[in-house]
């Protein structure tokens, strides 16, 4: 989904020039870390300590602190009957997270589409991840004035449609956890008053999307709305970015508020959203 051949060159380009410069800031002990995970990626799901000493090179010492810091990270479990150590659950959250990501991506695409196609306007997939919104990808639309591409760029949650319509759904002491201590002004429209911000959210939570009214960049407006999964989690959220100088009111309220509702009903659904619904309401019915 990268938006085109120029750009995969210059992304190819910036992460092998990238690699190149960074060889001498490589930390020895964690890239020993790495290499003692991708250790077990053979057919034996449990290793010892000499087995690992042996494939790695290292004395025992250093394994077995390398085995005692991803131990304790959750990256490695040992088994109490043999003592020989295998892959924790957070090796198969953090490969899981990865999948999921390119399959949220394989899904929406098309969906993002054919919405690109009907609004004539940019369109974005995103996920938060800390206290921030990461841009996955972009769809562009065909206009000559268009929003610039935020792939691969850290935003705030609370001055992005695609943030707030995510942020909006979670508890006040989550909403509480994903925003920095100090709200900063991006623009004279950004919120930067707490109170303010979770009566938006609320509203936001209420009417199901979100709207970023030049809260990020002066001139551009942009409307989020929450993508679900089988589980009934936010996963992540799509938005449609639109310069102010040619998005109408009645744009707006009549095209692209309700084709980017019905966008992300579209990708929740692929995702298996609504097969939990009809479960659930079979349930009560």
């Amino acid at each position: 989904m990268v938006t085109s051949v120029k750009d995969t060159k210059k992304l190819k380009e910036t992460i092998h020039k990238g690699k190149k410069d960074k060889t001498n800031y490589i930390i020895k002990t964690v890239l020993n870390a790495f290499e003692l995970l991708e250790a077990f990626k053979g057919d034996r799901s449990e290793l010892g300590v000499s087995e690992l000493s042996k494939i790695l090179k290292l004395h025992k010492n250093k394994i077995f602190r390398l085995l005692a810091t991803l131990e304790y990270t959750g990256y490695i479990e040992q088994d109490s009957f043999t003592e020989n150590y295998r892959l924790g659950l957070k090796s198969l959250e953090l490969g899981q997270s990865f999948i999921h990501h390119l399959r949220l991506l394989s899904i929406a695409e098309p969906v993002l589409k054919e919405l690109v196609n009907k609004v004539k306007e940019s369109a974005y997939v995103g996920v938060i991840r800390e206290k921030n919104v990461i841009y996955l990808d972009i769809i562009e639309a065909d206009q000559v004035l268009k929003v610039a591409s935020r792939v691969g760029n850290m935003l705030p949650i609370y001055a992005t449609a695609i943030g707030k319509c995510q942020a909006a759904f979670e508890s006040k002491d989550a909403i509480e956890k994903l925003l920095p201590a100090e709200l900063k002004p991006y623009t004279k429209n950004t919120i930067i008053d707490k109170n303010k911000l979770y009566e938006e959210l609320e509203r936001v939570k209420k009417q199901g999307y979100a709207i970023d009214n030049e809260e990020l960049d002066n001139g551009i407006i942009c409307i989020g709305v929450p993508l679900r999964d089988y589980t009934d989690h936010i996963i992540g959220g799509i938005s449609v970015s639109a310069p102010l100088i040619r998005t109408t009111k009645e744009l707006l309220n009549n095209v692209i508020i309700p084709m980017t509702i019905e966008a992300g009903k579209t990708i929740s659904a692929k995702l298996g959203y609504e097969i939990k619904k009809k479960i659930e309401d079979n349930k009560n019915d």
